[in-house]
């Protein structure tokens, strides 16, 4: 990812988002553009249109705080995009991705055994760690059981905007499906902001947008934001719609690491449901008969007739 891109797009979808009335001018005649003039946004940041012209080219290295400040408040940026201009301006260092070495990301390692303790003493809904990447590297018990459609049989590390994108199912899991993949989309580009050169980030945005036409057209939005808490519909398969809060967590001892966790109102359906499906995993498998064990070597279509 192109730091001068980056920040080029960002700003020109910012100030093509805006209308004069947004911010207290005059739309006037003759308009050719459909949000903002660049003369307009200048004068609200208080800098000259030809310094303006130079950051939104993507010149943005040794712009001062105070500047990057009052762009934010021309601009309307809420926090979420304020960070965001500030983590561009911070890896704005004038070498071109063309003339930098590709940053090798190491493969996931398992969560550490005392992470993955803490996981397993919330009892009380699912909780799962998430890294940079949307990988799914630990649960408790109850995320497993939750996340199964995510998760499934093949032994890979799930990846949930792998899921949100490319899976069908996720359309199913997700009834708010439109709204999941803005929300995976902007919490993307945000780690994008912060470490442009992430070759791991770099590949997996590859990926999706070669794969899915509503990813390509999502992550061209430049829409950012943070995951945090709130509230979030599900439909699982087992127990059916969940309206679940939710609030994450930042892993400080290991950078990139998020650890998020759903409750139920108590007392609510959703808080039934979640019982349910906790229950449904509690229950240990029952013993095996010979003829089940024997079953399970059948082949799937095997109906018990000789061919």
């Amino acid at each position: 990812m192109d730091n001068k891109a980056e920040v080029r797009e960002f700003l020109m979808s910012r100030r093509a988002r805006l209308s004069p009335a947004d911010v207290g001018l005059t739309a006037g005649s003759n308009r050719r553009v459909a949000g903002l003039r660049r003369s307009e946004v200048a004068m609200l940041a208080d800098v000259s249109v030809e310094y303006y012209a130079k950051l939104e080219r993507g010149d943005i290295a040794g712009a001062s705080s105070a500047v990057l400040e009052s762009l934010a408040e021309a601009l309307l940026l809420d926090a979420t995009e304020r960070r965001h201009l500030l983590d561009l301006a911070r890896t704005a260092d004038g070498i071109p991705a063309s003339g930098r070495p590709r940053r090798h990301t190491a493969a996931q390692q398992p969560a550490r055994l005392a992470l993955q303790r803490t996981l397993d003493a919330i009892t009380g809904g699912p909780a799962f760690i998430r890294d940079r990447h949307q990988n799914l590297i630990a649960t408790n018990d109850f995320g497993a059981a939750f996340y199964s459609p995510v998760i499934g049989t093949g032994g890979r590390t799930p990846n949930l905007a792998r899921f949100q994108f490319l899976d069908p199912a996720s359309r199913d899991f997700y009834p708010d499906w439109d709204l999941f993949a803005q929300m995976c989309v902007g919490i993307m580009r945000v780690e994008a902001g912060r470490d442009p050169h992430d070759r791991a980030l770099q590949d997996l945005v590859g990926e999706l947008s070669t794969r899915s036409e509503a990813f390509a057209q999502l992550w061209s939005r430049h829409d950012v934001r943070t995951h945090g808490s709130g509230s979030k519909r599900f439909h699982h398969p087992l127990v059916g719609e969940l309206t679940l809060l939710y609030e994450e967590l930042a892993v400080t001892s290991d950078e990139g690491l998020s650890l998020i966790v759903y409750t139920a109102e108590p007392g609510s359906a959703s808080d039934e449901r979640l019982q349910l499906l906790s229950n449904w995993n509690a229950v240990p498998p029952a013993p095996q008969t010979p003829s089940d064990a024997d079953a399970e070597q059948r082949p799937a279509h095997w109906s018990g007739d000789p061919e």
